[in-house]
């Protein structure tokens, strides 16, 4: 089998699982690593055809970077693709997550948003941040070695490859952290989201890597929170309600959008409209207010308007993990909260995980 840009790589995924398992849940066993909160990337690196950089780089790798989409990314990480060029020891595909990391030495951590801006389109700026904020480049797998394809292989033999070939190599260019020791996995569950990570994977020693296939297992954080609901948005069909937007009171009693909750059934996003109707804010003439979002690089071109309600009605909510001042991902509606007062969500109900050094993670 080729693996390259013309013949992308499809990433194997994970499944969600409550909590982290046995290592004897499986066949075969099962081996933990940190859950890396990036952009997932599938490196390509071959030899460039002799004469295509001049004779001094005859013999130097070609790199490409693919996402979990098959859309390249190597053009958003000049710093990676140059880095990787000089670090690899020959072609190779790897699996991976691109990261950016931020703070002090000893108080680093995982930055979501300065990864976010990396992805611009404007060449300029993209040379600009890959001084700034340079991204590292975290290998969890091994697709291939050389003239070697190793998809069949099982997990094991692919990570005992990667180590030999990759560690040591140097930063940008880290191998993920390993462990069998599932008592240790679950401490790195609850430590390393001090560093911004996702929580934890297992990954079945005796498995292939299956292309899109949800061989792997994934342990986030399960927490829930009391919220105001701001306003909706109208669902794409242009019937029901398609997300909830919601927000939380800071120490100086302003409301601060966090969020959105979504993925409500057909049925469900009609009746919101009606029970929210009594919420609607509307003008001294009776017609609904007119409210938007703010605009981002990502909602360039997108409506982003939304009915506003009074802020009024509190909702308990299922979230992971906040990024800042809002939360990382959507959240799931668990249920309504008619017994709090909307004056009451704050902040300061959230759960802080302890600081924890990036660097400590990545070794």
């Amino acid at each position: 089998m080729t693996h390259d840009a013309v013949h992308p790589v499809v990433p194997m995924l994970a499944k969600a699982v409550a909590e982290v398992p046995e290592p004897d849940s499986v066949p075969g066993g099962l081996s933990y690593e940190p859950k890396w909160d990036g952009f997932r990337g599938i490196v390509h690196a071959r030899r460039r055809e002799a004469g295509a950089g001049g004779d001094d780089d005859a013999s130097a790798l070609e790199i490409e970077i693919g996402s979990r989409g098959s859309k390249t990314l190597t053009r958003y990480f000049p710093e990676l693709v140059a880095a990787l060029a000089e670090l690899l020891p020959g072609p190779c595909v790897l699996d991976g997550e691109i990261v950016v990391r931020s703070g002090e030495p000893g108080r680093e951590r995982l930055d979501w948003e300065a990864l976010g801006q990396r992805i611009h389109p404007a060449a300029s700026r993209i040379a600009t941040l890959s001084v700034e904020t340079p991204a590292q480049f975290v290998a969890f797998d091994l697709i291939s070695l050389g003239d070697r394809d190793l998809v069949d292989a099982p997990f094991a033999e692919r990570r005992a490859l990667l180590v030999e070939t990759l560690e040591g190599r140097g930063a940008p260019l880290h191998v993920s952290r390993a462990t069998d020791d599932v008592d240790l996995a679950r401490r790195w569950l609850a430590e390393f989201e001090g560093a911004g990570l996702d929580g934890v994977v297992a990954k079945p020693l005796a498995a292939p890597y299956s292309p899109g296939k949800r061989t792997m297992l994934k342990i986030k954080h399960h927490r829930t929170a009391d919220v105001v609901v701001l306003g909706y948005r109208v669902h794409r069909s242009g019937a029901g309600v398609g997300s909830l937007l919601l927000g939380l009171y800071d120490d100086d009693g302003e409301l601060r959008t966090v969020g959105g909750a979504s993925a409500f059934s057909d049925a469900r996003r009609l009746e919101l409209v009606d029970e929210l109707e009594p919420l609607v804010a509307r003008g001294d003439d009776g017609d609904v207010l007119h409210a938007e979002t703010e605009r981002s690089r990502f909602s360039s071109g997108k409506d982003v308007s939304y009915v506003p309600l009074r802020p009024e009605r509190v909702v308990e909510v299922r979230y992971d993990q906040m990024e800042g001042t809002r939360f990382r991902h959507t959240v799931q509606f668990a249920r309504w909260r008619p017994d709090r007062d909307a004056r009451s969500c704050g902040f300061d109900q959230l759960e802080v995980p302890a600081a924890y050094d990036l660097g400590e993670v990545l070794g």
